[in-house]
């Protein structure tokens, strides 16, 4: 893949905008905060995620600029049409990123040398910018060779993230500042450490974010590379009448669609990477563009990009924008994930306000009903056991953890937890390949390797894989019979069942008890 970067995109858009001159200092601030600076501004001391206040402390003749989404993406359409000028297939990152695949295209040109050339002449020449490219495989060690100018041959992504410095890894709408200042405070600076520790202690430490950039930092894609083709029925195609002239109207009316749009998505276990937005205008002009994003999209991430990409059409320079406005639009699931990649709340899809209030209400009449037990919701905690670790509150009631979810817990079990964890714990017992009780050692390991599981006296289960133990610390002052929990994987009852896999605990070492505490899915 191939990337081109415009730097400090934000503060180039605003200075446009407002005249200033290129060689004078300048930022762009949100919520009294440096969001992106250029680089007279850095050479004078302003760095992002400064304070307002002490950047012109720095730099006394910092020119200040508000954040705008909508004017950093009306600009940026001039350097996509640029690009696409060029090479087909052109996805927008976001304002100030575009990507592009490298194969056809440099085949085209002679060469990905002789491409870049042609491609930083030509946003120069159309949009009067200065821009970096880079290539890589997958879309954030690309980016970061764009960022470097750099080239990556295949195969040798991990060698060239290696050194980078382990701020890498938060990218604008990351959102990895806290999982990256974790990672620094714990002595790993770059993206080579990182990657060198093991994927299952990663887990343990820093959950599914921690996963995720992990990934990253092995130069592997945030996701596995299987993509599903959404169905027909999923592009979403809305008429208006009267047209559509106005950045604001579209705005308005993007909201609604993107929520339909999502909520179809959903309905089919699915969620969005990569978004067509396509559109007619009376005169029958055709207008498209496709947003790349590394996240899959919700709602509110649909209607930004509509609305960003309005900005780009209606208020383009004159010869560039539309000649009418806007009759026809379509949104089109270009590449989707499965929907565990977006795993959303009871109302967060496409939810308002009023529905909150509205459910609210409805609990409330539950609980006069049935009482304060009528209506529970869980709370996750702190703990070791996966039944002890989710709390139901009642409805109303403060719902404040009683211990902190992300402290060590020695002898926690790593994710994922248990889809099912029983009530009441069910007797078993594990046997190995001579038929003999499998029990704990005094440093909590198995006496032999499980092979058979019998659940409450019933038929034998082979045992096809099995992880742990984890042993669980008893109180010092009684510290009671060695325990420990194993996690296995059972063949199907049948030859065409599919295998199940069960939480089991031991208590003892001498004539073990055996119990099955949850199941996953």
């Amino acid at each position: 893949m191939l990337v081109l970067w415009c730097p400090d995109w934000p503060v180039v858009a605003a200075a446009a905008v407002g005249e200033v001159a290129v060689t004078q200092p300048a930022a762009v601030f949100s919520a009294n905060r440096v969001v992106a600076c250029n680089a007279p501004a850095r050479r004078g001391g302003v760095r992002r995620g400064m304070r307002r206040r002490e950047a012109q402390s720095n730099c006394p003749e910092l020119a200040v600029f508000a954040a705008d989404d909508g004017r950093d993406a009306r600009l940026f359409e001039a350097v996509a049409r640029a690009v696409e000028a060029l090479v087909v297939g052109v996805e927008v990152v976001r304002p100030g990123l575009v990507a592009v695949p490298v194969a056809g295209a440099a085949g085209y040109f002679g060469g990905e040398h002789a491409l870049v050339e042609r491609l930083v002449d030509e946003v120069s020449a159309a949009a009067g910018v200065e821009c970096q490219v880079g290539a890589a495989e997958g879309l954030f060690a690309a980016t970061l060779a764009a960022r470097h100018g750099a080239f990556v041959e295949p195969g040798r992504v991990a060698e060239f993230l290696a050194p980078l410095p382990i701020t890498e890894l938060d990218q604008p709408g990351s959102d990895r500042a806290e999982l990256v200042d974790l990672v620094r405070r714990l002595g790993l600076r770059t993206l080579g450490a990182f990657a060198a520790l093991d994927e299952r202690d990663v887990v343990t430490r820093f959950g599914t974010a921690g996963t995720l950039a992990h990934r990253l930092a092995r130069g592997l894609s945030e996701r596995p590379p299987l993509r599903r083709r959404p169905p027909p029925e999923l592009t979403l195609t809305e008429e208006f009448d009267p047209v559509v002239e106005r950045v604001d109207v579209a705005a308005f009316l993007a909201k609604g669609l993107a929520t339909r749009f999502c909520a179809a998505l959903a309905g089919h276990g699915l969620a969005c990477t990569r978004l067509g937005i396509y559109a007619v205008t009376e005169e029958g002009e055709h207008l498209g563009r496709v947003w790349r994003c590394a996240e899959p999209l919700t709602p509110a991430g649909v209607a930004d990009r509509v609305r960003w990409q309005f900005e780009g059409w209606l208020r383009a320079a004159p010869g560039a924008r539309p000649t009418s406005g806007v009759v026809r639009l379509r949104l089109e699931p270009e590449e989707t994930v499965e929907g565990r990649s977006l795993q959303l709340d009871l109302w967060q899809n496409g939810r308002s306000d009023e529905d909150d209030e509205r459910a609210a209400r409805a609990f409330v009449r539950v609980q006069g009903l049935l009482g304060p037990e009528g209506v529970l919701t869980p709370l996750l905690d702190g703990g070791r056991d996966p039944a002890g670790r989710v709390r139901l509150v009642p409805w109303g009631d403060p719902r404040e953890r009683t211990t902190p979810v992300d402290a060590t817990w020695p002898g926690r079990l790593p994710a994922p937890s248990p889809a099912t964890v029983l009530d009441r714990p069910v007797p078993a017992q594990i046997f190995d390949t001579e038929g003999r009780p499998v029990g704990l050692t005094t440093r909590d390991q198995l006496t032999a390797p499980p092979r058979r599981l019998t659940i409450a006296g019933g038929t034998h289960r082979e045992v096809t894989g099995w992880a742990g133990p984890w042993p669980l610390a008893g109180d010092r002052r009684n510290p009671g019979p060695r325990r420990a929990r194993l996690q296995l994987v059972l063949a199907g009852e049948g030859n065409d069942d599919p295998p199940e896999a069960v939480l089991v605990h031991c208590a003892g070492t001498e004539n073990p008890l055996w119990t099955v505490e949850g199941v996953y899915d």
